[in-house]
């Protein structure tokens, strides 16, 4: 390196300290999560942006080079969408879930798959082997069908059986699963799963460590409408009081619900995080503020995140 004159090396060799303070900040994390399972779910804005796609692929092979052993679910909601309005039809939801009959679900198949296998290409690329593989495979996903508020949905299926087996075995021979969230049910017919839904079940099945979903909000907030209330760090306890008070937001009570039950499930810790932000899981992982929402069970120790006076 050539430097003009002492202040461009003294300039130079800050920005040296500075990556150098950034690796020391991760090594705590890096040693405490060390070959330790983590899920994440990747949906939302981040699968349309192909440079934020890029940088999620980049984030999880990261985790995998440095010890951990990530296990990628996605959805594919908006290219659905696309594709089902394509064909004439308008998509349908109830309560957050797509109606989806059986034209609905062989497109729903279709998308799915094809996003899983473009994500296999993107980690592959970075020289990391993944396996691409969807919940029909080996029994993967036993689900049955779905009702919201006692109405019949479609192929829409609740998660009953994880075959984990299937994820450890490609976990043992270094392969990172990447997982297409579509079951069958007991008579062998094709159902669409929520992805989050299909994230929570497999991570308590395989007793992740960590829970991760990416989503199109910056985390979890005690008022949605006052940016300066955003949660960094909170117990399983404290998210149920949360629920209870009843000031949650109602699109995010589900996922809520979710990262409660995973913790219930013995998941140590779940995060929700902006996925629009480039390298969102990094920040969020390996830094001691991160950037969104971290809950925990009650007994894990914080690493942060302000202090109890918080709630």
């Amino acid at each position: 390196m050539i430097y003009k004159d002492s202040e461009d090396k003294d300039m130079g060799m800050e920005v040296i300290l500075q990556k150098a303070n950034v690796l020391i900040e991760a090594l705590p994390y890096i040693q405490r999560f060390n070959r330790r399972i983590i899920v994440i779910k990747y949906g939302g804005s981040a699968m349309l942006d192909e440079s934020l796609k890029d940088k999620v692929i980049e984030d999880a092979t990261l985790l995998k080079l440095v010890g951990f052993k990530p296990i990628i679910v996605h959805g594919g909601g908006k290219d659905i969408s696309k594709w089902v309005k394509a064909s004439g039809k308008e998509p349908v939801f109830k309560n957050g879930f797509r109606v989806t009959d059986a034209e609905t679900m062989d497109i729903a198949e279709m998308v799915l798959n094809k996003v899983n296998k473009s994500l296999v290409q993107k980690v592959q690329k970075l020289g990391v082997r993944a396996i691409g593989i969807s919940g029909k495979d080996g029994g993967l996903l036993k689900v049955e069908k779905k009702y919201v508020d006692g109405e019949d949905i479609g192929y829409v299926g609740n998660v009953t059986e994880v075959n984990s087996k299937i994820l450890y075995d490609l976990l043992e021979k270094d392969f990172l699963p990447i997982v297409c969230p579509i079951g069958l049910d007991d008579q062998f017919d094709t159902y669409n799963i929520n992805a989050d839904d299909a994230a929570c079940a497999i991570a308590k099945a395989v007793n992740a460590e960590k829970l991760a979903f990416l989503t199109d909000v910056e985390g979890l907030y005690r008022d949605f409408n006052d940016k300066n209330t955003l949660i960094s760090e909170m117990t399983a306890t404290e998210a149920k009081e949360l629920i209870a008070s009843g000031t949650i937001g109602g699109g995010m009570m589900p996922k809520l619900s979710n990262c409660i039950n995973a913790i219930d499930e013995g998941v140590s810790r779940v995060h929700i995080l902006d996925g629009r932000i480039p390298h969102c899981l990094l920040l969020e992982i390996f830094t001691n503020k991160g950037i969104g929402t971290a809950i925990l069970e009650d007994s894990q120790p914080r690493f942060y995140r302000g202090t109890q006076d918080d709630f």
